[in-house]
């Protein structure tokens, strides 16, 4: 289900799974730019001259989705930065310029990722991840009602250094203490801004947050996976300033133990399906 900032909907339509590459093959590629920019999007209407086409069937006012579709990938064309926030604001704030009868609109963008594979960045291109970006907007008539961001789709692994013991013992408990364990862990992340032009980073919030969460899980010794998001979500808050609340969510995937040596060498294979599932919101105290 699909929620707004700005309250409940009687009803929204729109589009998703629109995907559009926008191709720099000339080289001429802005500083810090890449000539890939790649990006699946999903756009949200709503507003009372819809109303008609679920009451009665009347599309008189109804644009309809193909050509929300078409527009999207067509205005990519007139589209210049690189980051997905801007994107989304472009898009939302020309649709919305163009129909009258939208109250609001709400934009959401994952990048579609393309590593350079030679030196110029210009040439040969690999999809890279597993992790994605995401931005997302909500614009009424008066302007913007709602910015956020995220990546979603961490696979994080540790070979040593992560612990989980001292928990509750009873007749249900079957999982032994473990003092280093080899922990295998996704991760999504979203995060809200202290005010809407704080998100316009041209994606320096982004390429921070990726580097923080990376860089705790590899130095981070902990004794649970809820350590190991706090200690990312507080490190996230007070090195960048623009973001005002963070929320992680991590699943537990460690591989199940097949055989070990030790500590020093051990097969594995993937968990069974349930998994554990771990979720922390923090929020910065603003000043009035």
């Amino acid at each position: 289900m699909n929620t707004f900032a700005s309250g409940a909907k009687s009803s929204y339509y729109g589009k998703g799974d629109v995907i559009v590459y926008r191709l720099h093959r000339d080289g001429r590629v802005p500083a810090g730019g890449s000539a890939v920019f790649g990006a699946s999007v999903l756009m949200l209407l709503y507003g009372e001259a819809f109303w008609p086409t679920y009451t009665s069937g009347d599309n008189t006012a109804l644009i309809a989705t193909d050509s929300m579709k078409n527009f999207i990938q067509r205005e990519t064309m007139n589209f210049e930065g690189d980051d997905l926030e801007s994107y989304c604001r472009f898009l939302a704030e020309k649709f919305v310029g163009k129909y009258a009868q939208v109250e609001g609109i709400q934009v959401t963008a994952d990048e579609i990722f393309y590593d350079s594979l030679d030196d110029d960045g210009q040439t040969a291109f690999s999809p890279s991840g597993p992790e994605r970006a995401r931005a997302q907007i909500e614009i009424g008539r008066a302007g913007v009602l709602d910015v956020r961001s995220g990546i979603r789709g961490f696979r994080l692994l540790r070979l040593r250094g992560s612990a989980f013991k001292g928990f509750v013992r009873d007749e249900y408990t079957t999982l032994p203490d473990l003092q280093d364990r080899p922990l295998h862990m996704w991760l999504d992340l979203d995060w809200k801004y202290v005010s809407h032009e704080a998100a316009f980073t041209k994606g320096a919030v982004t390429k921070q947050v990726r580097e923080i969460v990376r860089e705790v899980f590899r130095t981070f010794e902990s004794g649970s996976i809820q350590q190991v998001i706090h200690r990312m979500g507080t490190r996230l808050l007070a090195e960048i300033s623009a973001m005002s609340e963070v929320h992680l969510e991590a699943n537990n995937r460690t591989w199940d133990t097949i055989a070990e040596k030790g500590d020093s060498l051990g097969i594995y294979t993937d968990p069974r399906p349930p998994y554990g599932c771990l979720g922390l919101t923090l929020t910065r105290e603003l000043e009035n």
